[in-house]
């Protein structure tokens, strides 16, 4: 029987915390019975939540905490406050101790991407951590980074960025080769900043063998799965990402309001409403709910904080994969040969540290 999987979650983290918390992890449990969960927060608001989820309780030990990281806490105030006595920390600290396998927050981003660098630390050979998103597309759907961990990013970090993504693709989609774009402004060789042109050239030198680097993709490119994985800086990704979510939502007050304009658009969605469900399912943000903090020396996942359960539970599902294929050794693959030593060139290995 394959080894639990282990599940720190900050009980406490989102909008409302232990009510969807509980009943996410109780979800994500039901697809994943190899689970066990340690639930981090204010016992008084975990048990009672526990007490109506009996296969989750059975599998769960909370650690009380009745320190919380507010949602409007800047990192530095978080980190002050929150330092080794919040649910926030205490979820991140049992990954760093190898009590958990990886942590679920759905709590302020800047102070969870604060305190898990603090915490964990960098991978070897990754300076600044991303965060990767899993994004609807036509064909399926690809990961995006960063969405939002750092603002501006030199060639190197690029080209890390695609390294960690590229794994993550590995993982997700059982891609031997995963694809690999930039994100640009066109897809020919001389647009765009310097620093994107000059990812591209390093990437082409580097011909890493486990992508597959396919050049430059425009923002349309996003939506119609140009690419397993695309890159770009978090300025430039978080900008993408909330644009998406909010056509999205766009896209669904429109036919909400046309099929109940008239009483034949009102006829037409009964008939047609099958084909209505399936559209709003592919457009609902939640569904692919879970951002992976990627590039530290463990594995933490950051859901929307206004999610609901199952969306939580999609987020609780991305870190189980993470961990069950074994992410964090298949991005040491890329950066370094198994044994010791840098797989890359000398000129790519200054470029990658």
């Amino acid at each position: 029987m394959p080894q639990k999987v282990r599940i720190a979650l900050d009980a406490m983290g989102g909008d409302v915390g232990a009510s969807v918390v509980i009943p996410g992890a109780a979800i994500s449990l039901a697809r994943h019975p190899d689970s066990e969960f340690l639930l981090f927060g204010d016992s008084a608001r975990i048990n009672p939540q526990l007490e109506a989820h009996p296969a989750l309780k059975a599998v769960s030990r909370v650690i009380h905490t009745d320190v919380a990281v507010r949602m409007d806490d800047k990192p530095s105030q978080a980190l002050r406050r929150g330092r080794k006595t919040s649910s926030m920390w205490l979820a991140l600290d049992a990954v760093r101790k190898g009590e958990a396998d990886v942590a679920v927050s759905a709590g302020n981003t800047g102070a969870l991407m604060a305190m898990a660098r603090f915490n964990l630390r960098m991978l070897e050979g990754i300076d600044r951590p991303a965060i990767a998103a899993i994004w609807p597309t036509i064909r399926g759907e690809s990961v995006v980074l960063d969405v939002g961990a750092s603002i501006g990013a030199d060639a190197q970090h690029l080209a890390a960025l695609a390294v960690m993504g590229s794994a993550m693709a590995r993982v997700l989609f059982d891609l031997d080769r995963p694809t690999v774009g930039l994100l640009n402004i066109g897809v020919e060789e001389v647009k765009g900043v310097e620093e994107v042109r000059a990812a591209a050239d390093l990437l082409r030198t580097l011909n890493l063998p486990h992508m597959d680097f396919v050049g430059f993709v425009e923002g349309d490119g996003i939506g119609k799965g140009a690419a397993d994985v695309i890159v770009t800086e978090g300025f430039t990704g978080n900008i993408a990402l909330k644009t998406a979510e909010g056509t999205a939502r766009q896209i669904g007050e429109y036919l909400r309001s046309a099929m109940s304009r008239t009483w034949r658009s009102r006829i037409g969605y009964l008939f047609a409403r099958s084909a209505f469900q399936a559209l709003r399912e592919k457009l609902d943000p939640g569904k692919a709910n879970g951002g992976v903090f990627l590039g530290l020396n463990g594995i933490v996942i950051k859901s929307h904080g206004g999610t609901d359960a199952a969306g939580f539970a999609a987020a609780v599902d991305v870190g189980y994969e993470m961990v069950r294929y074994d992410l964090l050794t298949k991005i040491n693959q890329t950066l370094h040969r198994e044994g010791g030593g840098l797989v890359l060139p000398p000129a790519a290995q200054e470029a990658l540290s």
